[in-house]
């Protein structure tokens, strides 16, 4: 209250020509706070709420700027950290703010002198994995931003909607402006120097949701650039998982950016760069150690291929008359779609290759989605043979009775896989008139 900041512990020990200068006091007295704060957000944290905890951290990284009390690197990692939070709740301006001042602030590593009650940072030989690290979360930022504006402008099948894109366009130049002002207030870090450097950073990668193909692409490049930088680091040779993450994350990119993308030959391009990247990674897994990722790859390159195949059915039903080009290249893609369908469901056998009789949780959908899929497969499948195509639509048939029956075996499964379930019983219906009507048109024909 009378305005002085008091005694440091220590003082009450020392002689009175020992004793600190009032600016000294003020320093350490600041610096406790700071401390408390930090200690706060790790026991908000622990207590898993997290939101106490974010605020926190972010106003702990706040003072240790305005006080000059950080190491480079930790507090770069830490203002990382902090923005994968923001992520999580969609604030895609706060965690951008974060990441601009973790990539400005990690710059000065081995630089800057740090305050001097701090001897040198400790990591400093770990300052490329650190970056490495950095650029992965620049990798999700880039990556969330496209796939939550995917979700705002999906039709019910999926596909990009037009009007709803022209209404968001419409209400974005409205609100953007207005919002960013008085949200920018609560969270911006630093001294007017690094603000600017911060500012700068930030300008290279929007905030605000893409709308058409060229927003999302600018974002993808900038995301595809940190892909780069994180695989420089976390190379296969002894970060295996970290590297295949990277991998499958800059496959994610494609993926959604192949959404915004109208034109449905590029867009079959785009899935066959993911191919490119993902197969040879798959190929040289050893499924002995690598079981889960090895699935994991299974069914995004299944689904991938299955995409493709559903381009190029679209793309031939524009044709007046499919051509024999077309036509191999369908049922390529879907044949390659079921080998990797397969390949999964094949992995969940037990050793003497027996399929479980009930699957666990965590790959229930997975496999019935698998199944789902072989299904409808088989039922694109084009030949000029009957007798085959007969075969197929068997085939097909066996598929979607697997689901069915499964299902009501263990009713407890079914909300996994509703829609699937839904069309997979109306085809249980339809298939075998289909056959018998095919059946007899073939014998009518000896």
């Amino acid at each position: 209250q009378d305005g002085n900041p008091p005694l440091d512990p220590s003082e009450h020990f020392m002689a009175e020509e020992e004793k600190l200068t009032d600016q000294e006091r003020s320093k350490r007295f600041e610096k406790a706070y700071t401390h408390t704060l930090y200690y706060l957000a790790q026991v908000y944290q622990h207590l898993d709420m997290i939101e106490k905890a974010a605020q926190y951290c972010h106003t702990t990284l706040k003072r240790q700027l305005e006080y000059c009390g950080y190491y480079p690197v930790e507090w770069a990692r830490n203002a990382a950290t902090l923005s994968q939070y923001y992520l999580s709740k969609e604030c895609f301006m706060e965690a951008r703010h974060c990441l601009a001042a973790a990539s400005v602030i990690f710059s000065q590593a081995g630089q800057v002198p740090s305050a001097e009650d701090y001897e040198t940072e400790p990591d400093q030989q770990d300052l490329p994995e650190r970056k490495a690290e950095i650029a992965r979360c620049w990798i999700k930022y880039c990556l969330n931003l496209l796939q939550s504006a995917r979700k705002l402008l999906e039709d019910n099948i999926g596909e990009l909607d037009p009007d709803r894109q022209l209404e968001l366009k419409a209400q974005r130049k409205k609100e953007e402006d207005e919002k960013e002002k008085g949200r920018k207030k609560a969270v911006l870090f630093g001294t007017s120097d690094i603000c600017d450097s911060v500012l700068a950073m930030e300008e290279k990668v929007s905030s605000v949701y893409p709308l058409d193909f060229q927003e999302a692409r600018e974002v993808f490049l900038v995301g595809q650039n940190y892909v780069q930088e994180a695989k420089e680091f976390f190379q296969v040779d002894g970060y295996v998982t970290d590297h295949i993450e990277i991998v499958q994350d800059h496959s994610a990119l494609f993926k959604v950016l192949a959404f915004f993308e109208e034109d449905y030959e590029r867009r079959c391009k785009m899935h066959k760069r993911r191919i490119d990247m993902l197969e040879p990674i798959y190929t040289d897994l050893n499924p002995q150690y690598y079981l889960l990722i090895r699935r994991q790859l299974q069914c995004e390159l299944a689904d991938t291929y299955y995409e493709m195949m559903d381009l190029k059915v679209a793309i031939g039903n524009r044709l007046e008359k499919l051509d024999s080009h077309t036509v191999k290249k369908i049922n390529s893609l879907a044949q390659f779609a079921i080998k990797y369908y397969e390949l999964f469901l094949d992995s969940l056998r037990n050793p003497d290759k027996v399929f479980p009789e009930k699957l666990e949780e965590d790959v229930l959908r997975p496999a019935m989605v698998a199944k789902f899929h072989i299904a409808r497969l088989y039922g694109k499948l084009i030949t000029s043979d009957s007798k085959k195509q007969l075969e197929n639509m068997q085939t097909s048939l066996e598929y979607y009775t697997f689901l069915v029956d499964y299902c009501e075996k263990y009713p407890d499964a079914v909300p996994a896989v509703e829609t699937e379930l839904e069309l997979s019983k109306e085809m249980v219906n339809l298939l075998p008139a289909s056959m018998e009507r095919l059946r007899a048109k073939v014998s009518s024909f000896v």
